[in-house]
C-alpha cells in the first residue's frame, strides 16, 4: 500500500484510468464481436455499416492510449479485409 500522499494520489489516478481503459477496450471488443456475427450471417451491408462504428471506437481507444495506435491500425486493416474477401475453403489435411 502507498505511504506518501503523492503515492496515494497516483494509486487513485491509476485505478480511475484503468476503469476508463477497460470501458474503451470493451466497447471495441463488443463491436468486433457483433461485426464477426454479421459476417458469419452473410449480412454484408449491415457489416459495412458496422465497420465505421468499429473504426470510431478503435480510434477513440488509440487516442486515449487504451491501446497502441499500431494495434488499432492492424485491427482495422484485418477487419476491412474480412469484409472484402470471403474466408478460404479449408482443405482436408493429408495424413
Amino acid at each position: 500500500m502507498p505511504i506518501t500522499s503523492s503515492a496515494k494520489k497516483a494509486l487513485r489516478q491509476s485505478v480511475r484510468r484503468k476503469a476508463r481503459n477497460i470501458i474503451r477496450k470493451d466497447a471495441y471488443k463488443d463491436a468486433i464481436k457483433e461485426y464477426k456475427k454479421l459476417l458469419a450471417a452473410k449480412k454484408q451491408q449491415e457489416a459495412k455499416a458496422m465497420l465505421s462504428k468499429i473504426y470510431q471506437s478503435l480510434d477513440k481507444a488509440a487516442k486515449t492510449h487504451a491501446i497502441a495506435s499500431n494495434k488499432a491500425s492492424r485491427l482495422k486493416s484485418r477487419l476491412a479485409t474480412k469484409l472484402v474477401t470471403p474466408p478460404a475453403p479449408r482443405t482436408p489435411s493429408m495424413r
